[in-house]
């Protein structure tokens, strides 16, 4: 393991020591084991080239200040896309302990199998499904010491201190509440810290990013940002439609989440958030943490998606609204995210969120391909493009901790 640190280059917690998810069980007779993706050097993804000093200064952040990602999927894909329909039924997904080891991330708001909880419905968002889920990788990582369930921001700063990983579980959707209010309750005890309104179809609360009408924030939607608001539950609306948006900054009390997304200005897509939903976010405190994922930040300069165009969306971002406004949610995973994107292209609605200009497909997004490098590259091209230390710790986690401490109730 320290050499494999060593050869990433990049900040090394002294509490990893080389767990496996579910090591507690016997493979074969408590679970079905399959044959995973690689954590690291799956894909020929390159580094932000820097100079020594300036790398000595990226890990210097790295350890010194607050990082944060908004939004990622820190589980291992099997490695054969053949094998993944009986892995999602199984709902015992496989947690990148390796690859986080030398992520440079302090906390991760990690959206577990979401709308491809597949368990007991191929079509997602159920309830059981996604309590499944969520107890399933709570287990895990109960039997371990390294990453830790977060609930509170003294739970970042403590693993802050204590080289350790605080895991945040969150939703995309709160889809799965149906029309229970008191859901969000159940999910906030079970762990929960931040949700969605809605994904791609509508729900109970609003409109998704799939609907061609957007009908806005629904009265029962109005009770749930108010019951999340009363919990001390985040508020995302990455997958909300426009108007949906607007009326739930406008109803919510506190600020609230991007948590991955883009500028619709620099690629016209749904998926991306138009410059008025982005102002109305920052007048009210929010925070944008910029989308990585396959295909979603791309620009006009950069058709072929790699962590230049990722960053052209956010100096974008900073111009609009301003450094206090703008953070990371890479959305990224740990093995082949296009395939994944393939396999589940319905339940993602991937064509209706990402209808728009053509551009080229990639196997992989150059530079920001998986949790293990998302982070450290990203530090090494703000320090490259002459960002302040200041500026850079406020966009790694500042932000996100801001808006926490005010969030949440503690």
């Amino acid at each position: 393991m320290a050499k494999q640190a060593e050869r990433v280059k990049t900040k090394t917690y002294p509490t990893y020591t080389g767990y496996r998810s579910f090591q507690y069980l016997e493979a074969g007779t408590d679970y079905k084991a399959f044959e995973l993706a690689k954590e690291l050097d799956r894909a020929p993804s390159k580094k932000v080239e820097v100079s020594d000093a300036e790398e000595a200064r990226v890990q210097r952040l790295l350890t010194d200040e607050l990082v944060i990602s908004l939004h990622d999927h820190c589980f291992i894909v099997p490695k054969d896309f053949g094998d993944l329909a009986d892995y999602r039924r199984q709902g015992r997904d496989v947690t990148g302990y390796e690859g986080l080891s030398v992520s440079g991330l302090d906390a991760v708001f990690d959206c577990l199998m979401d709308g491809t909880a597949t368990i007991t419905s191929r079509a997602g968002w159920k309830w059981d499904d996604i309590v499944f889920d969520l107890g399933m990788r709570l287990s895990d990582i109960a039997h371990q010491d390294f990453v830790i369930r977060c609930d509170t921001t003294k739970d970042i700063e403590r693993a802050k201190a204590d080289g350790q990983i605080a895991f945040i579980p969150s939703l995309e959707a709160a889809t799965p509440i149906e029309n229970e209010v008191d859901r969000l309750d159940i999910l906030y005890g079970l762990g929960i810290r931040s949700s969605g309104i809605a994904y791609s179809e509508a729900n109970t609360l609003g409109s998704g990013l799939r609907e061609k009408t957007d009908g806005g924030l629904t009265e029962f939607g109005r009770q749930a940002v108010k019951r999340m608001n009363k919990l001390g539950i985040a508020i995302d609306i990455s997958h909300s439609g426009d108007r949906t948006s607007l009326e739930t900054i406008e109803a919510s009390e506190k600020p609230i989440f991007i948590t991955h997304a883009g500028a619709r200005s620099l690629w016209n897509t749904r998926r991306m958030k138009p410059d008025e939903v982005l102002k109305a976010m920052a007048e009210r405190g929010g925070v944008i943490g910029i989308e990585a994922a396959p295909h979603t930040t791309l620009t006009e300069k950069h058709k072929q998606h790699s962590i230049e165009g990722f960053m052209e969306h956010f100096e974008y971002c900073v111009d609009l609204i301003g450094i206090d406004h703008a953070g990371f949610g890479p959305d990224t995973l740990f093995g082949d995210h296009v395939g994944l994107h393939h396999y589940f292209a319905k339940q993602l609605s991937i064509a209706a969120a990402k209808s728009g200009p053509e551009f080229k497909e990639v196997e992989f997004v150059d530079g920001i391909e998986n949790p293990a490098e998302a982070m450290p590259n990203i530090v090494r091209w703000l320090v490259k493009h002459g960002y302040t230390d200041t500026d850079i710790s406020k966009a790694i986690g500042g932000n996100a901790m801001r808006v926490l401490k005010e969030v949440w109730w503690r």
